[in-house]
């Protein structure tokens, strides 16, 4: 069964990192309108309305294309609908945009991990329910958030790094 004849794409990728933590990575996710730091592609992110933290937040994202000759903007809003520090978890949908996106709904939840050789890390999990993107197949959209979490978790790893920060800290 072709998961683009669905009605609905859902999906979920995660990825595995020995090289940050959880609270690491939190700390990066809670700051929501910061998503241009750690996405591919993306040239800006800032605050539309709201609180910082809280539902209701929306976000202006965006990101440029050129030919040689025109640029491209591309941009999304994107709505905070769930931000819960202590279960390092988020949620956020699609409000408007010039991408041709109907319905787009994230969750992004981030795990401790203790590794067996004694070294803490996380595991960071993207969820999304979505209608069909025209133009894509499921599987082009899957690899595209697989590529944009593992793209993300390596930033996140380098910045920390660069910031002196005890990258896989070991257990006691």
């Amino acid at each position: 069964m072709a998961e683009e004849q669905l009605s609905k794409w859902k999906g979920k990728e995660s990825i595995e990192s020995a090289g940050i933590t959880a609270e690491q990575v939190w700390t990066c996710l809670e700051d929501f309108c910061n998503a241009h730091k750690w996405l591919p592609n993306l040239d800006t992110c800032y605050l539309v309305e709201g609180v910082p933290g809280q539902p209701g937040l929306v976000r202006y994202c965006a990101s440029s294309k050129s030919d040689g000759h025109e640029v491209t903007i591309r941009w999304v809003k994107e709505k905070l609908i769930l931000m819960d520090p202590i279960q390092r978890c988020l949620s956020y949908e699609v409000t408007d945009n010039n991408v041709g996106i109907k319905s787009y709904v994230a969750t992004i939840k981030v795990f401790p991990i203790n590794f067996d050789h004694g070294m803490k890390g996380c595991r960071i999990e993207w969820s999304y329910v979505a209608d069909p993107f025209e133009g894509w197949k499921f599987e082009d959209f899957a690899s595209h958030i697989d590529y944009s979490l593992k793209f993300m978790t390596k930033k996140m790893e380098h910045a920390s790094l660069l910031m002196g920060q005890n990258l896989g800290t070991s257990a006691t």
